[in-house]
């Protein structure tokens, strides 16, 4: 399958932060960002070039696009990945980086056609936030996997097993090749969604995803967590927080802390 990757000119890195929100709801997969622009990828087969239009031109905003065969994805990304270091946590890095000598956990990841190299403010926020939480022996779920990064995260903080799902064939194949790679043995992923999941007792459950299916799921997720367990959400930007809020505590959720960054957010909650 190959990508589409657009690009839109704009230095303003809130405007980016709003954009990159609206372009995730129109199925855009994975986003850069630096000073001057931000590139969106999106399935070829899903780029509607007339509804992405129609969105910028109420910024008055422009795009450029090229395709990117699935041969060429590593070609992209070895270009411009630099390791990512999360603060007292772990450093993500790629395979042909030299491992880190600081001390913190090392996580390595080869993203091939998946999205979650650690670059993304969503991507840091869950990482840090995992730091805190009670992970030793404890049954996770990663909600969206993507690149398996949290699953792996999961693993070397002390999890005892983890079940990680994504609804794209790539993301599952290039996750378990990520698992290898950090001789993770106790990640089950999935090819599906939460409906292909049917445990029931997940002391931790983690969603970097986006609103829309958040909220979707929130019930479910509920039915998933065990009493006392804990859910981190991303994939938000700040004024999603109420509603996400609202949602999480109608299904019984007890909300705990918000994490920013960005513009970005993370949310945890507990199951009381």
């Amino acid at each position: 399958m190959n990508y589409i990757q657009i690009s839109i000119a704009t230095a303003d890195a809130q405007l980016q932060e709003v954009l990159t929100a609206l372009l995730s709801d129109m199925d855009y997969e994975g986003f850069d960002q630096d000073s001057q622009q931000l590139n969106a990828y999106i399935p070829a087969s899903l780029f509607d070039e007339l509804s992405l239009a129609e969105l910028l031109t109420n910024f008055s905003l422009s795009f450029t696009k090229s395709i990117i065969e699935k041969q060429n994805w590593n070609a992209l990304w070895e270009a411009s990945f630099e390791p990512v270091v999360i603060d007292e946590v772990c450093v993500i890095r790629a395979p042909f980086h030299e491992p880190n000598k600081e001390g913190l956990l090392d996580l390595v990841i080869t993203p091939k056609m998946s999205f979650g190299t650690g670059h993304h403010a969503t991507t840091q926020l869950m990482a840090s936030a995992m730091k805190a939480l009670p992970m030793e022996n404890a049954y996770v779920f990663d909600f969206g996997s993507g690149t398996g990064v949290l699953s792996i995260l999961a693993s070397k903080l002390g999890a005892k097993q983890i079940v990680a799902v994504d609804n794209e064939e790539w993301a599952v194949e290039n996750a378990q090749e990520n698992n290898r790679l950090n001789q993770v043995d106790n990640v089950k992923t999935i090819l599906g969604s939460l409906e292909q999941v049917s445990a029931t007792n997940f002391d931790i459950i983690l969603a970097n995803i986006n609103r829309h299916i958040l909220l979707h799921y929130m019930p479910s997720l509920f039915v998933k967590c065990v009493v006392n367990g804990q859910l981190l959400l991303s994939g938000l930007l700040l004024e999603d927080e109420l509603i996400i809020k609202e949602s999480a505590e109608r299904v019984g959720f007890v909300y705990q802390e918000t994490y920013t960054l960005n513009n970005w957010i993370a949310m945890r909650f507990s199951k009381a």
